[in-house]
């Protein structure tokens, strides 16, 4: 497989990825959807960029990929849902 495809979903992902980047306090649905994502491009072939930009958030927000997990399972477990 090609090591630069690009993801179905690249557009959104992408608008989310730069909504979050300029975020200093990030709130519960911030934390759900940088986790979503790193979900979502773990495995997939390519999306360098949005990968980049995960890693660049991460470090931004002073928060590990296991600590991220670990507040986002305590958000959800009070019963957190999106508002539509």
């Amino acid at each position: 497989m090609s090591n630069d495809q690009t993801h179905p979903l690249h557009t959104t992902d992408k608008t989310t990825i730069d909504s979050l980047i300029t975020k200093e306090e990030p709130e519960d649905l911030d934390l759900i959807n940088l986790a979503r994502l790193i979900n979502r491009y773990k495995n997939f072939p390519g999306e360098i960029e949005i990968k980049n930009d995960i890693e660049k958030i991460l470090k931004f927000w002073k928060i590990t990929k296991n600590e991220l997990f670990s507040k986002t399972k305590n958000i959800w477990s009070k019963s957190f849902r999106p508002s539509s």
